[in-house]
């Protein structure tokens, strides 16, 4: 029986005129056929597990049960997931059922997991979301996070409304000329204000409980890339603008990972200069809830998928 007979009438049925992020590549993904993301119909999973790397609310005591999904949207050149993102033709990914994954999702929950996080689900929203409700139905009960490039659409986010508990989208560029040469995408700035609104008018600001783990909101990312400030600034200016009560990760964990190097512009770390004029432009902006990292920090978040644990931590 194929994709498309066993999903007609669901979110998945969509996947026959893809249109799930802004690529709108409209190929039938039900019928192996392949757009931007390079990823068909079925669940690809390139990693699942416990992880103690994200932010403090998130992460907790506990990890953080993340689903790494295989594939992107993006093509950023200093992808330091690039073997899964990129690469994932040659081996990191398998293909999970529906049921599969939710079964997986409970495990997580088994396991203590503070939340279930899905890694870049842009391009997979729709399989996510079907596994999200058949995990629902079997018992999971810890929040589900989105955790995305902002890459988004609108529409799709809407039709998720309520699945979703906690958003972690990334806000990249509002330099489009950036946008392009770095990621290989043309309007990305024209479409993360958008994803932010939508995501905020979802979940509301972040909500932390009494042990501080998160339970809802939004928490943005940015990731400071050397040489690039002036973005830098005119991301957290939308963020303020958006509401000064947003929280964000202002990260240095920059590395030239993947093509970087070809990159003369980023091919270096953060300067801790660079990273304390943004950190103190945030504080002026009136971003006080901000987390910010060590600047040594691109030592410790750099994965490795090879690994049965990529990253090297708890």
């Amino acid at each position: 029986m194929s994709l498309r007979s066993l999903m007609n009438g669901s979110l998945l049925a969509q996947l026959a005129s893809c249109e799930c992020c802004p690529r709108n590549c409209r190929i039938n993904r039900l019928e192996g056929q392949v757009g931007f993301c390079r990823v068909r119909g079925g669940i690809q999973i390139s990693h699942i597990g416990l992880h103690f790397g994200e932010e403090p609310p998130l992460s907790g005591t506990k990890g953080s049960g993340t689903v790494f999904f295989a594939g992107c949207n993006l093509r950023c050149v200093f992808c330091q997931n690039y073997q899964i993102s990129q690469e994932f033709q040659q081996g990191y990914t398998r293909t999970l059922t529906t049921a599969e994954l939710a079964q997986e999702m409970l495990r997580l929950q088994d396991e203590s997991a503070h939340n279930i996080n899905f890694v870049s689900p842009s391009h997979m929203i729709f399989q996510m979301a079907e596994a999200i409700q058949a995990a629902k139905a079997k018992g999971l009960t810890i929040p589900i996070v989105y955790n995305s490039n902002g890459y988004d659409s609108v529409d799709a986010l809407r039709q998720i409304r309520g699945l979703v508990d906690i958003y972690l989208p990334d806000i990249k560029y509002l330099e489009d000329g950036l946008g392009k040469e770095l990621s290989a995408v043309r309007d990305y700035a024209e479409v993360i204000p958008e994803v932010l609104r939508e995501m905020l008018a979802q979940v509301g600001h972040l909500e932390m409980d009494e042990h501080g783990i998160a339970v809802r909101g939004l928490l943005v990312r940015h990731l400071v890339l050397p040489g690039c400030l002036e973005n830098s600034r005119s991301c957290l200016r939308f963020l303020a603008e958006l509401s000064r009560a947003t929280f964000v990760s202002i990260m240095s964990q920059y590395s030239p990972r993947y093509k970087a190097r070809r990159y003369p512009d980023i091919n270096r770390t953060l300067t801790q200069a660079e990273y304390d004029e943004i950190t103190e432009y945030a504080l002026e902006l009136g971003l006080e809830n901000a987390f910010i990292q060590e600047l040594v920090s691109h030592a410790h978040y750099v994965p490795d998928f090879a690994r049965e644990r990529p990253f090297n931590f708890k």
